[in-house]
């Protein structure tokens, strides 16, 4: 079981990012989310995190996923990632100043912008594959290559 989890909120064609202030990936955008606590599932985790950050109370994911890696001690690491979608009607202003960093709304087209250095590294190679179909995926990367399955 990883540690951590990344989650991503999709309302019509925008998603809700969090420029974190601090580390790790501190200054870039990426999804909410954070460490699984003790006693919690992935899943569990992924929604605590969500509503804790963003006061976003979510539900069902619409897919998900893990990121694996081989660490320098070639261990093997990773991240459970989560998109979920809420309705349309749902609003808050951003961008908001959280104790975690700046949470905003920002356009898919942006967040997919291949010459976008502002997003955390590897989601512009994953997050397409969870908006494109409902299910659980497996992403891994070996030598800057992504295999999926699932």
């Amino acid at each position: 079981m990883f540690k951590y989890t990344v989650c991503f909120i999709k309302k019509e064609n925008k998603m809700l990012l969090l420029n974190r202030e601090k580390a790790p990936i501190m200054g870039v955008w990426n999804g909410v989310g954070g460490k699984i606590e003790k006693g919690e599932s992935p899943d569990e985790g992924a929604l605590r995190e969500v509503f804790e950050e963003t006061g976003i109370r979510v539900h069902d994911y619409f897919s998900k996923g893990t990121v694996t890696w081989e660490t320098s001690n070639d261990e093997l690491d990773g991240i459970y990632v989560y998109l979920y979608e809420v309705d349309n009607v749902l609003t808050d202003e951003t961008p908001k100043k959280t104790r975690e960093g700046i949470l905003d709304w920002k356009s898919i087209d942006w967040i997919l912008n291949p010459h976008n250095l502002g997003i955390a590294e590897m989601v512009s190679q994953y997050l397409p594959v969870l908006l494109e179909a409902e299910g659980n995926y497996s992403f891994n990367y070996k030598d800057g290559q992504l295999e999926i399955t699932g």
